[in-house]
């Protein structure tokens, strides 16, 4: 941070604005107040400097505040304290006990500027009632001057503290907020690893309980009559069979071995040749940008976005080649699977496995959107933001 900012490093926080709005509005009243009982000019005088408070309390109002909620050293912010310090020009002139506005105005100097310019302009400020007592009361000039110096130099050296002050609580408060987002990004990372944990320790359950099971119940039902001659058997080994490709599929979800294996690109290259391989069908896989590393939830979100949707492509477009797309960007990262098939009914968007997927991408806040190719076919799209 510059070491010669303006004291208005702290100053958007509004519990600041507030607290000086009040000190601004109760030195005004007092010194106004004060004016009108001790001055002892004449009273068209005294009221005329209380105008001239007012003025500058009503500019406060409505403009003063929000320059210094602005924060900006610009020509506005200097146009509104030039205005300021015409109004205590004019009040000091009118009724010299004004000059207690220094105590307000030495401030306003230095929220609305820079420093080398408010250390001139308090200076200045400081040197209006010794010029008004140099016309009316020359005698009074030395004390004016003296008071002058004490005055202002006291008025700089506070300011300076002041702004260093600012200036060490503006560091705390990013120290603590970069504190708090490591601590959320801590806490992130710490609930991802739990999450892959607990899926790799159900995963390896389902591997040897359940799926050993079934197919230890295969074998045995298959000894026992190789030819399953019997209606009965031959169910018991169909079922025992189609809940252990569920159990199969279910460790496959919960700790995909593609992933384990290589990157998501390389994972998706190798569902596209097994597509190929299975169906005769070209399928091409294009990756545009910089791949990266990703959540584990997220790639197993693609990988499996992916293989759903060629499945579905096998299943039913007749397509004669596919193109799988994998697109990173600093946006996050996005899936395309477009085929030359033929297409979908308008009423089978709830078909073809697709309400898995959406429920998938919901889960990392990815949005599917399934749609028409321009010259026929269908594009699957799968945008999961970084």
């Amino acid at each position: 941070m510059e070491p010669e900012r303006s004291l208005r490093q702290g100053e958007a926080h509004a519990g600041y604005l507030f607290w000086w709005d009040a000190y601004f509005g109760l030195v005004a009243a007092a010194v106004a107040a004060a004016t009108v009982v001790i001055d002892g000019h004449l009273l068209w005088r005294r009221w005329l400097a209380v105008g001239a408070i007012a003025a500058m309390a009503m500019l406060h109002v409505t403009v003063g505040r929000r320059q210094i909620r602005r924060n900006a050293d610009d020509g506005a912010a200097l146009a509104v304290l030039l205005t300021y310090l015409t109004f205590y020009v004019v009040a000091v002139a009118a009724a010299p006990f004004a000059t207690w506005l220094l105590f307000a105005v030495i401030p306003l100097i230095f929220q609305l500027t820079d420093v080398r310019a408010g250390i001139v302009l308090a200076i200045l400020a400081n040197l209006v009632t010794p010029a008004v007592n140099l016309v009316e009361e020359p005698h009074a000039v030395p004390t004016d001057l003296l008071i002058a110096v004490i005055t202002g130099t006291a008025s700089i050296w506070v300011s300076f503290w002041i702004m260093r002050v600012i200036r060490q609580n503006v560091e705390r408060g990013t120290l603590i907020d970069e504190l708090e987002a490591s601590r959320a990004e801590v806490a992130r990372l710490s609930h991802d690893a739990g999450i892959s944990a607990e899926r790799a320790r159900l995963a390896s359950e389902i591997h040897d309980t359940l799926a050993q099971g079934f197919t230890s119940i295969v074998t045995l039902l298959q000894a026992y009559d190789p030819e399953l001659r019997d209606a009965r058997l031959a169910l018991a080994v169909r079922t025992a069979k189609e809940n252990l490709a569920e159990a199969r599929a279910l460790v496959a979800a919960l700790s995909p071995a593609a992933l384990a294996s290589g990157s998501l690109p390389d994972a998706v290259r190798r569902r596209a040749a097994y597509f190929s391989q299975e169906t005769g069908v070209t399928a091409t896989v294009r990756v545009i940008g910089a791949p990266r590393e990703l959540p584990t939830p997220v790639e197993v979100v693609l990988l499996r976005a992916a293989q759903e949707a060629l499945t579905n492509v096998r299943r039913h477009a007749h397509a004669t080649e596919v193109q799988v797309v994998l697109a990173y960007d600093d946006r996050g990262v996005r899936l395309v699977v477009r085929d030359d098939g033929r297409g979908f009914a308008s009423d089978g968007l709830d078909g073809f496995g697709l309400a898995g997927m959406r429920s998938r991408a919901e889960q990392v806040h990815g949005i599917l959107t399934v749609h028409g190719g321009p010259a026929g076919g269908t594009i699957v799209e799968l945008e999961v933001p970084a």
